[in-house]
Protein backbone atom coordinates (compact mmCIF):
# COMPACT_ATOMS: atom_id res chain seq x y z
CA UNK A 1 0.00 0.00 0.00
CA UNK A 2 1.78 3.35 -1.17
CA UNK A 3 0.80 6.80 -0.10
CA UNK A 4 2.34 9.69 -0.72
CA UNK A 5 3.52 12.26 -3.49
CA UNK A 6 6.98 11.68 -4.09
CA UNK A 7 7.99 8.36 -6.18
CA UNK A 8 8.94 5.29 -4.25
CA UNK A 9 11.15 4.23 -7.27
CA UNK A 10 13.25 7.27 -6.56
CA UNK A 11 13.76 7.29 -2.91
CA UNK A 12 17.54 6.79 -1.87
CA UNK A 13 17.15 6.55 2.01
CA UNK A 14 14.36 4.72 4.33
CA UNK A 15 13.38 4.36 7.86
CA UNK A 16 11.93 1.12 8.80
CA UNK A 17 9.87 0.69 12.01
CA UNK A 18 5.59 0.03 13.14
CA UNK A 19 5.55 3.63 13.68
CA UNK A 20 2.43 3.97 15.46
CA UNK A 21 1.85 7.25 16.97
CA UNK A 22 4.36 9.16 14.92
CA UNK A 23 5.84 10.35 17.68
CA UNK A 24 8.55 12.69 18.34
CA UNK A 25 11.32 9.56 18.42
CA UNK A 26 9.62 8.14 14.99
CA UNK A 27 10.83 11.79 13.66
CA UNK A 28 13.81 11.95 14.78
CA UNK A 29 14.64 8.72 12.44
CA UNK A 30 12.71 10.56 9.33
CA UNK A 31 14.74 13.94 10.07
CA UNK A 32 17.59 11.43 8.83
CA UNK A 33 16.16 11.16 5.54
CA UNK A 34 17.17 13.85 3.42
CA UNK A 35 15.41 15.07 0.29
CA UNK A 36 14.76 11.39 -1.31
CA UNK A 37 13.47 9.62 1.44
CA UNK A 38 10.83 7.51 2.36
CA UNK A 39 9.06 5.72 5.12
CA UNK A 40 8.71 2.13 5.06
CA UNK A 41 5.87 0.73 7.62
CA UNK A 42 5.83 -2.54 9.12
CA UNK A 43 2.16 -2.88 9.32
CA UNK A 44 0.98 -5.11 12.32
CA UNK A 45 -2.70 -4.04 12.04
CA UNK A 46 -2.70 -3.30 15.57
CA UNK A 47 -1.83 -0.02 15.77
CA UNK A 48 -4.26 2.42 18.27
CA UNK A 49 -2.88 5.68 18.04
CA UNK A 50 -2.21 5.98 14.32
CA UNK A 51 -4.35 3.69 12.75
CA UNK A 52 -3.66 2.47 9.12
CA UNK A 53 -2.87 5.13 6.65
CA UNK A 54 -3.62 8.10 9.06
CA UNK A 55 0.04 7.67 9.84
CA UNK A 56 0.72 9.57 6.50
CA UNK A 57 -0.45 12.41 8.07
CA UNK A 58 2.02 13.50 9.63
CA UNK A 59 4.74 12.92 7.28
CA UNK A 60 5.74 14.88 3.98
CA UNK A 61 7.47 11.61 3.10
CA UNK A 62 5.75 9.22 1.18
CA UNK A 63 5.04 5.89 2.76
CA UNK A 64 4.96 2.06 1.89
CA UNK A 65 2.89 -0.31 4.36
CA UNK A 66 4.47 -3.82 4.57
CA UNK A 67 1.73 -6.16 6.57
CA UNK A 68 3.66 -7.93 9.23
CA UNK A 69 1.77 -11.13 8.45
CA UNK A 70 3.45 -10.75 4.80
CA UNK A 71 6.54 -10.55 5.13
CA UNK A 72 7.53 -12.22 8.72
CA UNK A 73 8.18 -15.30 6.87
CA UNK A 74 11.37 -13.84 5.27
CA UNK A 75 15.27 -14.31 6.63
CA UNK A 76 17.15 -11.28 6.73
CA UNK A 77 18.80 -11.47 3.21
CA UNK A 78 15.19 -12.11 1.81
CA UNK A 79 13.79 -9.04 3.86
CA UNK A 80 16.35 -6.91 2.51
CA UNK A 81 15.91 -8.31 -0.89
CA UNK A 82 12.48 -6.93 -0.84
CA UNK A 83 13.64 -3.22 0.38
CA UNK A 84 16.01 -3.31 -2.54
CA UNK A 85 12.87 -4.58 -5.31
CA UNK A 86 10.78 -1.61 -4.17
CA UNK A 87 13.27 1.14 -3.58
CA UNK A 88 16.16 0.20 -6.54
CA UNK A 89 18.26 3.06 -5.79
CA UNK A 90 18.35 2.48 -2.40
CA UNK A 91 21.57 3.71 -0.34
CA UNK A 92 20.88 4.39 3.45
CA UNK A 93 18.39 2.67 5.70
CA UNK A 94 17.36 4.04 9.03
CA UNK A 95 16.27 2.13 12.08
CA UNK A 96 15.85 2.61 16.05
CA UNK A 97 18.34 1.47 18.46
CA UNK A 98 15.15 -1.33 19.12
CA UNK A 99 14.04 -2.41 15.55
CA UNK A 100 14.35 -6.06 15.23
CA UNK A 101 13.68 -7.82 11.80
CA UNK A 102 14.01 -11.53 9.40
CA UNK A 103 12.25 -14.68 10.45
CA UNK A 104 11.32 -14.57 14.12
CA UNK A 105 12.85 -11.21 14.82
CA UNK A 106 15.80 -13.27 14.30
CA UNK A 107 18.17 -10.25 13.60
CA UNK A 108 18.50 -6.72 15.42
CA UNK A 109 19.49 -3.22 14.47
CA UNK A 110 23.55 -3.80 14.44
CA UNK A 111 22.71 -6.84 12.09
CA UNK A 112 21.42 -4.59 9.01
CA UNK A 113 25.32 -3.97 8.79
CA UNK A 114 26.10 -7.75 7.50
CA UNK A 115 23.20 -7.75 5.01
CA UNK A 116 22.90 -4.21 3.70
CA UNK A 117 25.73 -2.70 1.39
CA UNK A 118 24.78 0.94 1.50
CA UNK A 119 24.77 3.31 5.02
CA UNK A 120 22.79 2.28 7.85
CA UNK A 121 22.26 4.71 11.14
CA UNK A 122 20.57 3.61 14.10
CA UNK A 123 19.00 6.27 15.90
CA UNK A 124 19.92 5.87 19.90
CA UNK A 125 16.84 5.98 22.52
CA UNK A 126 14.53 9.66 22.42
CA UNK A 127 13.68 10.62 26.09
CA UNK A 128 11.69 13.79 27.06
CA UNK A 129 12.77 14.91 30.55
CA UNK A 130 13.78 11.78 31.38
CA UNK A 131 10.61 9.52 29.91
CA UNK A 132 11.43 7.32 27.16
CA UNK A 133 9.47 8.32 23.95
CA UNK A 134 7.95 5.00 22.87
CA UNK A 135 4.61 4.03 21.61
CA UNK A 136 4.02 1.49 24.66
CA UNK A 137 4.65 4.27 27.16
CA UNK A 138 2.71 7.10 25.64
CA UNK A 139 -0.36 4.26 25.84
CA UNK A 140 -0.15 3.91 29.21
CA UNK A 141 -0.70 7.59 29.82
CA UNK A 142 -4.02 7.72 27.54
CA UNK A 143 -5.15 4.76 29.55
CA UNK A 144 -4.84 7.21 32.89
CA UNK A 145 -5.48 10.28 31.09
CA UNK A 146 -2.72 12.08 31.46
CA UNK A 147 -3.07 14.19 28.15
CA UNK A 148 -0.35 16.78 28.62
CA UNK A 149 2.32 13.96 29.01
CA UNK A 150 1.02 12.25 25.90
CA UNK A 151 1.31 15.32 23.87
CA UNK A 152 4.66 15.87 25.28
CA UNK A 153 5.98 12.55 23.80
CA UNK A 154 3.88 12.91 20.92
CA UNK A 155 4.92 16.29 19.46
CA UNK A 156 1.05 17.50 19.36
CA UNK A 157 -1.83 16.52 20.49
CA UNK A 158 -3.93 12.82 20.18
CA UNK A 159 -5.99 12.68 17.84
CA UNK A 160 -9.03 10.14 17.27
CA UNK A 161 -11.62 10.02 14.38
CA UNK A 162 -15.19 7.84 14.43
CA UNK A 163 -18.53 8.35 12.57
CA UNK A 164 -20.81 10.36 13.91
CA UNK A 165 -23.76 8.74 15.15
CA UNK A 166 -27.01 8.88 16.54
CA UNK A 167 -27.59 10.19 20.26
CA UNK A 168 -30.06 9.63 23.22
CA UNK A 169 -31.73 13.40 21.84
CA UNK A 170 -31.13 13.81 25.92
CA UNK A 171 -28.69 16.33 25.59
CA UNK A 172 -30.10 18.61 23.05
CA UNK A 173 -33.36 18.62 25.45
CA UNK A 174 -32.05 18.45 29.22
CA UNK A 175 -28.37 18.97 29.14
CA UNK A 176 -26.03 20.93 26.19
CA UNK A 177 -26.56 19.34 22.31
CA UNK A 178 -23.38 17.19 21.65
CA UNK A 179 -22.39 14.73 18.49
CA UNK A 180 -21.89 10.91 19.48
CA UNK A 181 -19.41 9.31 18.16
CA UNK A 182 -18.58 5.56 17.05
CA UNK A 183 -15.22 5.10 17.45
CA UNK A 184 -12.91 2.18 16.31
CA UNK A 185 -9.03 1.05 16.24
CA UNK A 186 -8.44 4.33 18.56
CA UNK A 187 -7.10 3.71 22.14
CA UNK A 188 -9.75 6.21 23.93
CA UNK A 189 -8.42 7.61 27.56
CA UNK A 190 -9.70 7.12 30.67
CA UNK A 191 -13.18 7.30 31.53
CA UNK A 192 -13.63 11.61 32.10
CA UNK A 193 -13.99 14.93 30.60
CA UNK A 194 -11.70 16.45 28.46
CA UNK A 195 -10.80 19.81 26.78
CA UNK A 196 -10.66 19.39 23.08
CA UNK A 197 -10.53 20.28 19.54
CA UNK A 198 -13.44 18.78 17.37
CA UNK A 199 -12.17 18.72 13.78
CA UNK A 200 -15.52 19.01 11.39
CA UNK A 201 -14.13 18.64 7.32
CA UNK A 202 -10.60 19.74 8.18
CA UNK A 203 -12.29 22.94 10.36
CA UNK A 204 -10.94 22.72 14.33
CA UNK A 205 -13.31 24.15 17.16
CA UNK A 206 -12.83 24.41 20.56
CA UNK A 207 -14.85 21.63 22.24
CA UNK A 208 -15.53 19.60 25.41
CA UNK A 209 -15.48 15.90 25.10
CA UNK A 210 -16.68 13.07 27.62
CA UNK A 211 -15.64 9.82 27.32
CA UNK A 212 -17.27 7.12 29.35
CA UNK A 213 -20.55 5.51 30.73
CA UNK A 214 -23.53 7.48 31.21
CA UNK A 215 -24.53 6.66 34.64
CA UNK A 216 -27.54 9.09 35.27
CA UNK A 217 -29.50 7.98 32.18
CA UNK A 218 -28.53 4.34 30.66
CA UNK A 219 -25.29 3.71 31.96
CA UNK A 220 -24.04 3.25 28.15
CA UNK A 221 -20.68 3.71 26.74
CA UNK A 222 -20.10 7.05 24.66
CA UNK A 223 -17.92 9.43 23.54
CA UNK A 224 -19.85 12.75 22.71
CA UNK A 225 -18.59 16.38 22.14
CA UNK A 226 -20.17 19.55 22.71
CA UNK A 227 -18.64 22.44 20.32
CA UNK A 228 -18.19 25.57 21.87
CA UNK A 229 -18.17 27.81 19.17
CA UNK A 230 -20.72 28.12 16.20
CA UNK A 231 -20.09 25.87 13.54
CA UNK A 232 -20.85 24.51 10.03
CA UNK A 233 -22.01 20.70 9.95
CA UNK A 234 -19.63 18.66 7.04
CA UNK A 235 -18.59 15.12 7.08
CA UNK A 236 -19.67 12.62 9.81
CA UNK A 237 -15.92 11.52 9.93
CA UNK A 238 -15.00 13.58 13.48
CA UNK A 239 -11.98 14.11 15.12
CA UNK A 240 -11.31 14.74 18.44
CA UNK A 241 -7.62 16.25 19.59
CA UNK A 242 -7.34 16.34 22.93
CA UNK A 243 -5.62 19.38 25.08
CA UNK A 244 -6.04 18.44 28.64
CA UNK A 245 -7.64 16.48 31.03
CA UNK A 246 -10.69 18.05 33.36
CA UNK A 247 -12.03 15.53 35.54
CA UNK A 248 -12.59 11.70 35.82
CA UNK A 249 -16.84 10.54 34.95
CA UNK A 250 -18.47 10.25 38.07
CA UNK A 251 -22.08 9.78 39.24
CA UNK A 252 -24.73 12.33 39.75
CA UNK A 253 -27.94 11.88 41.28
CA UNK A 254 -30.16 14.13 38.62
CA UNK A 255 -29.69 15.52 35.46
CA UNK A 256 -29.89 19.03 37.26
CA UNK A 257 -26.94 18.26 39.09
CA UNK A 258 -25.39 16.92 36.31
CA UNK A 259 -25.80 20.36 34.25
CA UNK A 260 -24.13 21.88 36.96
CA UNK A 261 -20.94 19.94 36.51
CA UNK A 262 -21.44 20.69 32.58
CA UNK A 263 -21.70 24.00 32.84
CA UNK A 264 -18.18 24.43 35.12
CA UNK A 265 -17.10 21.65 32.71
CA UNK A 266 -17.46 24.12 29.70
CA UNK A 267 -16.10 26.88 31.93
CA UNK A 268 -12.61 24.91 32.52
CA UNK A 269 -12.49 23.96 29.07
CA UNK A 270 -12.85 27.50 27.60
CA UNK A 271 -10.40 29.04 29.94
CA UNK A 272 -7.46 25.86 29.29
CA UNK A 273 -8.15 26.18 25.33
CA UNK A 274 -7.48 29.92 25.38
CA UNK A 275 -3.73 28.69 26.39
CA UNK A 276 -3.44 25.56 24.35
CA UNK A 277 -3.96 24.81 20.45
CA UNK A 278 -4.43 21.87 18.65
Amino acid sequence: MLSGSISLKSAEAIAIGAFDGMHRAHQELFKRLGDKGAIVVIDKEDALLTPGELRCKYTHYPCLFLKLQQIRHLDAAGFIALLKKHFPHLKKIVVGYDFAFGKNRKYKAQDLHNYFDGEVEIVDEVKIDGVSVHSRIIKEYIKKGEIAQVNRLLGRCYEIVGKRVAGQGIGSKELVPTMNLKVERFLLPQEGVYATYTRIAQKKYRSVTFIGHRYVTDGSFAVETYILEEFTEGSDEIGIMFAAFIRKNKKFDSLHELKKQIEDDIKKAQEILKDIQC
